[in-house]
């Protein structure tokens, strides 16, 4: 039988242990409220650009804009993967690099030059562990990105797509659709392509019949970089939510662990305790008996 006083000493430990990550849940679940209504937010804009954009497709014009032009046998990718900067959220980065690691010898065999760009720094210490050396790394983001910091990298990247230093950029993100789920997504932002998203909305709206003022053209140079930015952040959020929502559900779950730790020592110290005292008790009786002997 385990000694008693140990069994206590690990029970409280384990206690101390269950405190840390009660209070982390709870952080986690602040921040995840408060990414969520940010990314909301953004959802709403970047849905609303999209329409803009199809209405302007649809509008009977010519129009046409470098980040909607397919390339021809393209020869510079780069790739974009969004990781976090600290652990303890479960598999969120273990599943992004899941995804990275065959993506980058996807687009290796698409592309003659390949750039890897990783945001967050288990991010950059796996794809290191695995021999993949990072071009530009990001460190600076947590559970809310800041848009001025991720346009400087749309900004980026749109200079490098528009001087033919860049024909396509991938995005490896953990996209938010619900509490109980988020997946892990690989989007091609450059080029720009299609913004319809499928929905009846954006249908909708691009059958409606726009008047543009001065024209189509001038607006189209506005909106798509715009929208680019946009949703290059909207993946920035997705991941900060999903991230969050990942250690909540981790921090949950080593709660619930540590309470049936604690059950189960509890139930093994009375038991020792027990034990203890029936043997204390039994060499007190030794003792008396030895004496009236």
């Amino acid at each position: 039988m385990a000694n008693a006083r140990a069994l206590d000493k690990r029970r409280k430990s384990i206690r101390n242990i269950r405190k840390i990550t009660r209070t982390m849940e709870l952080i986690a679940t602040a921040r995840y409220k408060k990414a969520m209504d940010r990314a909301a937010a953004v959802t709403a804009y970047t849905d609303r650009l999209s329409q803009i954009v199809n209405s302007l497709a649809d509008s009977g014009t010519e129009v046409r804009h470098p980040l909607l032009e397919q390339r021809e046998n393209p020869q510079a990718g780069r790739l974009l993967t969004l990781s976090s900067n600290r652990g303890l959220c479960g598999g969120y980065n273990a599943s992004v690099l899941r995804t990275a690691v065959p993506h980058i010898e996807q687009m290796k065999s698409d592309v003659t030059n390949l750039s890897v760009d990783v945001s967050g720094k288990r991010g950059i210490n796996g794809l290191k562990f695995r021999g993949i050396e990072p071009n530009d790394t990001y460190q600076q983001f947590e559970d809310q990105p800041a848009y001025d910091e991720v346009e400087k990298i749309a900004s980026k990247y749109l200079e490098l797509y528009v001087t033919g230093q860049m024909d396509r950029l991938d995005v490896i993100y953990t996209k938010f659709i619900s509490t109980s789920r988020q997946e892990v997504t690989v989007e091609t932002l450059l080029p720009f392509g299609s913004l319809d998203d499928g929905s009846s909305e954006t249908a909708e709206a691009t059958n409606t019949q726009y008047e543009f003022q001065p024209s189509a053209e001038s607006i189209l140079e506005e909106v798509v970089p715009t929208s680019f930015k946009a949703k290059l952040f909207k993946c920035f959020l997705d991941s900060a939510v999903s991230e969050q929502v990942a250690r909540m559900i981790a921090m949950k779950g080593a709660t619930e662990s540590a309470g049936d730790m604690i059950k189960q020592l509890s139930m093994t110290y009375n038991r020792a305790r027990q034990s203890q005292i029936t043997g204390e008790i039994m060499e007190i009786i030794g003792g008396v008996e030895a004496l009236e002997g």
